[in-house]
């Protein structure tokens, strides 16, 4: 349930925040009959994304023995680099999120166009949605299906209420902090998901596992247990790994540190 809820969480969250911006340019414009607009934004993203993660569901099942594996590898790994892209985007974005979005909202109205508040809400909801439903699809072997909504509902109901406490209350939440912890997170989840791909993969005979396994851990923590479970959901563990899907999930972290690296120094650089 945990990992459902986290990222239903992390998703929720952005699209609430650029919501809650718009209605606050709105207000500070006395603006306040384009409201209708934006709640009709939100609710056909919520109708386009839940029939995605249907479509995207009834896909999956539709496949069998090595269809189904060469899916959940291909959907794992797609998540896996959404997630990455995700930590760098946010990392870039999250500075100057408020006034982008202010901007395109003052314009929308400069130009009395409901159609233009309407499509910055729709694609707030259905962009994060959609991610949300790829990652739900990736993991939905790994940890029990009731389980995962259940984590993804209550995650998007904190969502909601920690986007009106950030927009309501005087006692402002730390996004950028937020973020940073979140972002972690999301790198956990992507190494997992590399890792998981992988092994979908040796099974498959497309990656040579090399050595199989290269330590059981079975009689210490196996993967049947509660533990075991959540640790695969949420960091791709597997008590009796491939060398090839370790290689692959400590690389993912490696490439992950070296891009970051580089670009910090670049950055320290340019501002000298």
């Amino acid at each position: 349930m945990l990992p459902g809820y986290l990222l239903a969480l992390r998703e929720g969250l952005e699209a609430a925040l650029v919501i809650g911006i718009v209605f606050s340019v709105l207000a500070k414009m006395d603006q306040k009959q384009l409201g209708p607009s934006v709640w009709f934004g939100v609710f056909c993203g919520v109708i386009v994304s839940l029939t995605t993660a249907l479509i995207l569901n009834r896909i999956g099942m539709a496949f069998e023995g090595q269809g189904e594996q060469i899916f959940e590898a291909s959907a794992m790994l797609l998540a896996a680099g959404i997630l990455t892209w995700m930590v760098f985007w946010i990392g870039k974005q999250s500075s100057v999120m408020n006034k982008r979005i202010e901007q395109n909202v003052k314009q929308s109205v400069a130009r009395h166009s409901k159609g233009a508040i309407f499509l910055l809400a729709f694609l707030a909801v259905v962009r994060e949605g959609i991610e949300l439903a790829l990652f739900l699809l990736a993991i939905r072997h790994e940890i029990n299906p009731f389980e995962t909504m259940l984590g993804a509902g209550l995650g998007v109901v904190t969502a909601v209420l920690v986007g009106v406490l950030v927009f309501t209350s005087t006692r402002k939440l730390s996004l950028n902090r937020f973020f940073q912890v979140t972002n972690i997170l999301l790198a956990l989840f992507a190494a997992g998901l590399v890792g998981l791909g992988v092994h979908e993969l040796n099974e498959l005979g497309w990656v040579p596992a090399v050595i199989d396994p290269v330590w059981n851990l079975n009689s210490i923590l196996p993967e049947q247990s509660t533990l075991g479970q959540l640790l695969k959901a949420m960091v791709g563990y597997k008590s009796a790994p491939s060398l090839s899907m370790v290689i692959a999930y400590f690389g993912y972290f490696a490439v992950l540190g070296g891009i970051l690296f580089v670009r910090r120094r670049t950055t320290k650089s340019s501002l000298l």
